[in-house]
């Protein structure tokens, strides 16, 4: 066993994705309400604040360095070139607007949609000045750049021009000096009269490359200018609330749900709390014997009272053929348990056999009820020692924090826990267990209240069969108020009976099943 323990435990996966799941989707009020709050916050904004008007214009920008495989470098300068105070101030003079650069800076933006294509986006108080801004940005812009281009460009033919000047002035020191050399001469004279014609044709031919160079920059200039133009006047941007309203409510949904998703599978693995049948069975010990959802349609009535109905009568045979007194304890369904204990407390009665419900529920809420016609007699917990003994008392308790524990034993030596899924943590689950079992009270099985419809984890623990409704081992009863010599009997009774269980039912290899 103690193995097969190990090994189960081992084998146990860091993070429970099916328990995961589960619980993410019990709390779909919580995700489902931050989906709709995004929803309508979404659409809130659309309607109150709507987006200032907008004009929007675009220009083709060319470049002196254009090349094919240009990875926008270029653009991107023209972009950072628009944000600047010199093109703001500038427009703003062209529109004989007060405002300050830095401030109108912050009512427009500049996007590469290609390398040659530069879109202007500007906002205003009225689309008539949003339009005006734009359209005034755009030609201080192309004016900025047109300048800049040309002044780039007479620079450039300044500076072949001033080469070429310089060296006409060495060309005619060459020819100086070849015009004052004399006819006659020796072999020495010769060859620097050689070196000089050299010298004047190297001088020649440079200062016609200058010459053209010079011209060519200068030609080259009108066709970036004329390439730098406005391919799209100023527009207003005209929005349509009803689609603005639908894109930010989308938006808002997808995001609240995103939100609310996370929320959940965080608040899930923090809280630690088990939904899945077989995690209840595994941390309180005992096996699921029923369940019964908390809310229930006008479609599944008939099948939750009918599942009920089994529950009585399985119940009430237990308590029959018990003789311990048997209890009732909740587990964040104190409702469910009152509805469980009268509906047992009614079958018993019927069977002619007197019963006493004692409530030692928080509030004495089985006491405080007003009596219909054929209910059973509710004491509360303190007049449990008036009930005669020849009723048979069916004690209604509590475990939930702040129980105590001491007490439960008065209210039955044997239990049936009504667990809500996925209320107690997997601490508290344990403490319970372990409480119990400190007080000596056995745990006959597990009512399941509000259960995942989809679970489908078996809640039965195949090593604790001498605890479960179907195959208990009934303890002996306690005569005169027997001591706990009779109780640590019967659990060593109880003992061996589990130990003389078949091994094969006690490891089954089921991943739904716990082994311990």
């Amino acid at each position: 066993m103690m193995s097969t323990t190990a090994q189960s435990g081992a084998a146990a996966p860091l993070l429970d994705l099916q328990a995961l799941v589960v619980a993410v989707r019990r709390r779909r009020r919580l995700w489902c309400s931050a989906a709709l709050l995004g929803l309508v916050l979404g659409a809130a904004v659309a309607v109150l604040l709507p987006p200032p008007p907008t004009a929007v214009t675009k220009l083709l920008v060319a470049h002196q360095a254009d090349q094919p495989n240009d990875p926008g470098t270029l653009i991107r300068t023209d972009v950072a070139l628009l944000h600047t105070t010199r093109i703001a101030g500038t427009a703003l003079k062209s529109l004989d607007s007060p405002e300050k650069p830095e401030d109108f800076m912050r009512d427009y933006e500049g996007l590469g949609l290609t390398n040659n294509l530069l879109q202007i986006t500007v906002t205003g108080d009225s689309d008539a000045e949003a339009v005006a801004r734009a359209g005034a940005l755009a030609d201080t812009f192309v004016a900025d750049h047109v300048k800049r281009i040309r002044e780039a460009a007479d620079a450039e033919a300044k500076s072949l021009v001033a080469q070429r000047d310089r060296m006409r002035e060495e060309l005619a020191e060459v020819n100086a000096e070849i015009g004052g050399a004399t006819p006659e001469s020796g072999p020495q004279e010769s060859a620097n009269m050689e070196s000089l014609f050299a010298r004047r044709a190297e001088l020649t031919a440079r200062i016609t490359d200058f010459g053209q160079r010079a011209a060519e920059a200068r030609i080259g200039t009108p066709q970036l200018v004329a390439g730098t133009q406005i391919v799209d006047a100023p527009r207003a941007v005209h929005h349509s609330l009803p689609r603005t309203a639908a894109t930010n409510a989308a938006i808002g949904l997808v995001l609240g749900l995103v939100l609310g998703l996370a929320l959940a599978a965080v608040g899930v693995v923090v809280a630690d709390r088990p939904v899945l049948r077989r995690d209840i069975a595994a941390n309180l010990g005992a096996s699921v014997i029923a369940e019964l959802p908390r809310r229930a349609g006008l479609w599944r009535r008939r099948r939750i009272r009918a599942a009920r109905e089994r529950l009585t009568v399985s119940l009430a045979r237990t308590v029959r053929n018990s003789a311990e007194q048997v209890s009732l304890l909740e587990l964040g369904s104190a409702r469910s348990t009152t509805v469980i204990a009268l509906d047992l407390a009614r079958a018993l009665a019927a069977a002619e056999e007197p019963v006493t419900v004692v409530d030692a529920l928080p509030g004495l809420q089985l006491a405080k009820r007003r009596p219909k016609p054929g209910d059973p007699t509710v004491v509360g917990g303190e007049r449990a020692g008036a009930v005669p003994p020849r009723e048979r008392c069916l004690g209604v308790g509590s475990v939930a924090p702040g129980t105590a524990w001491t007490d439960l034993q008065y209210l039955g030596t044997r239990t049936v826990l009504v667990v809500r899924a996925g209320h107690g943590s997997a601490a508290w689950l344990h403490t319970v267990a372990r409480q119990l079992a400190d007080q000596r009270i056995t745990v006959i099985g597990v009512v399941l209240i509000d259960p995942d419809p989809r679970d489908r984890t078996d809640g039965t623990l195949w090593d604790g069969l001498h605890t479960a409704l179907r195959g208990q081992s009934e303890r002996p009863a306690r005569q005169n108020g027997g001591g706990p010599s009779h109780a640590v009997q019967a659990v060593g009774e109880g003992r061996r009976g589990a130990e003389r269980l078949p091994m094969r039912a006690a490891t089954v290899p089921d991943s739904d099943q716990e082994a311990r």
